[in-house]
């Protein structure tokens, strides 16, 4: 699904109105029925909803959404807050809807709110103040308005936003309303797959309003989500009469002394995401330790004790992936090797944790030797380290952004919604997992399902988008039988199997 910034999300909405044809106030009519639906699906009519509205659209949408609810049963207490002169065209026609009916209150100054905020726990907050179109930061009497709804426990539920969020740039966030549940229109706006933004999004999810499926298609956007329906197009059949020599042969470089138990996660999840053959190399120390765990895997052992210090003959040997960095410490002799295999590697490399945090600390040169089409798989840490600090994860995203086109390389940015960035610029946000995945040895089960499927033949971009959703999915399907709270990174390999499952037709 494309992620579409409000201005676009405006023209979409007119190129809908001239091309279907349907009137600006049909159409908000079958937006606010489609919220309406879904907000009965999370609430009953024995909740007195108290709704919010501005003089903008998003305010003709909350009157829509008012009497929607009343001729469904719910008792409806309709607040404007008289925020300009004259509202928008949609928002009159509403509000002569309901003027006689709901009786809708007006609210001119902020010291009016007190007498209309909602405190029960029967009661629920619906925002429609200001909408997708706000581009800058609530000032005056308005913003004072929101910090007092903000003092309101009631559960909140914004109509595709939360006031006083922008839907693509970093916002204010002491004048934005924070929300518990935001019921957005067709497409997800940018604003929600920002960590700082969460308090102002709460769980969030997309309702289809009808907008002209020509506009989607045709019109370009940087930015999209990685969700089922793109991984069933990547996710590849195995053909009835393949053998093991057909899924490719990974090499891991993993593993040191005290942290063997990441080579163990990235080896298992490279085998259980289908790789036919699978070397890892490993220090001595980890030659039993690795025989035990992992019966499937070929060893490569190194001359070291404790640490890796070398690679295998890459020449020699058809590698179709090689992955390191699980769990390989940053000791000198470590940091020599990568620094040879980056003057050597002719394929592209999955990189992660410590391979990234050595690369951080070596001369700047040795960024521009990454292979391109190589694959870097960070967290917000790691990355840091990698291209200094940024003020927010907007400026964050943009500096993603920019290292993959300037290196070449697929950057994945490791988070709540995992963000990927490919050299031609775009952005992919994952939709799969859950804060149950936040534990030790999460990213080497990653890395391991990512060198696999490169591996296999994949390319490294549907590579790195195939495995982030299954690894998440996986994460999912977990812990719906154990819990967040109990899941550990070998549950993530357990259940790739059925993640694999889900996406199959």
């Amino acid at each position: 699904m494309k992620i579409f910034s409000a201005t676009q999300i405006k023209a979409w909405d007119t190129y809908t109105m001239q091309h279907e044809p349907i009137d600006s106030i049909d159409l908000m009519e079958r937006a606010s029925e489609a919220f309406v639906k879904v907000f009965c699906t999370y609430f009953t009519p024995d909740k007195q909803v108290n709704i919010f509205c501005g003089m903008g659209n998003n305010g003709g949408d909350g009157l829509a959404v008012a009497r929607l609810l009343s001729q469904r049963g719910f008792q409806v207490k309709t607040v404007v807050i008289c925020h300009a002169e004259q509202g928008s065209s949609d928002f009159q026609t509403n509000f002569e809807r309901v003027k006689d009916t709901l009786k809708p209150v007006l609210v001119t100054q902020a010291e009016e709110i007190h007498t209309h905020l909602p405190q029960k726990e029967s009661e629920i907050m619906v925002d429609a103040v200001f909408g997708a179109g706000l581009n800058r930061p609530l000032s005056g009497w308005v913003a004072e308005v929101v910090h007092l709804l903000n003092q309101s426990e009631v559960i909140k539920v914004a109509i595709d936003i939360a006031s006083g969020l922008y839907a693509d740039a970093a916002s204010v966030l002491d004048c934005v309303l924070k929300v518990d549940y935001t019921i957005s229109f067709q497409t997800p706006k940018l604003a929600f797959f920002i960590p700082e933004n969460a308090p102002y999004v709460g769980e969030w999810l997309v309702v289809d309003i009808g907008l002209h499926p020509d506009y989607e298609l045709n019109t370009k956007s940087n930015y999209e989500t990685l969700d089922a329906s793109l991984a069933r197009q990547i996710h590849r059949p195995r053909p009835r009469f393949a053998h093991k020599g057909s899924f490719g042969h990974a090499l891991l470089l993993v593993g040191a002394y005290g942290s063997m138990g990441a080579g163990i996660l990235a080896s298992k999840a490279a085998l259980r995401a289908g790789t036919g053959l699978l070397t890892a190399h490993v220090p001595n120390c980890g030659y039993d330790i690795m025989q035990m765990a992992v019966p499937e895997a070929m060893l490569s052992i190194d001359s070291k004790s404790k640490l890796i210090s070398q690679f295998p003959d890459l020449k020699n040997k058809k590698y179709t992936a090689i992955g390191l960095g699980c769990g390989i410490g940053q000791g000198k002799a470590t940091e020599q090797m990568l620094k040879s295999m980056l003057e050597k590697a002719q394929q592209p490399l999955v990189l992660d944790a410590d391979a990234l945090n050595l690369i951080a600390e070596l001369p700047s040169k040795y960024k521009s030797l990454i292979p391109e089409k190589s694959i870097l798989t960070p967290h917000l840490k790691e990355f840091s380290r990698l291209v200094g600090a940024s003020e927010n994860h907007f400026e964050h995203l943009e500096v993603l952004q920019n290292f993959a086109e300037v290196y070449q390389v697929y950057v994945l940015l490791k988070g709540a919604h995992s963000a990927i960035a490919t050299p031609e610029g775009k952005l992919y946000f994952n939709t799969t997992g859950n804060p149950g995945m936040a534990t030790a040895g999460s990213g080497d089960v990653l890395t391991g399902i990512i060198t696999a499927l490169l591996a296999q033949g994949y390319c490294s971009k549907d590579a790195l988008l195939l495995g982030v959703y299954l690894h998440g999915k996986s994460g999912d399907l977990a812990a719906k039988d154990k819990g967040q709270e109990a899941l550990i990174a070998s549950d993530l390999i357990e259940y790739l199997g059925k993640a694999f499952l889900s996406i199959q037709a």
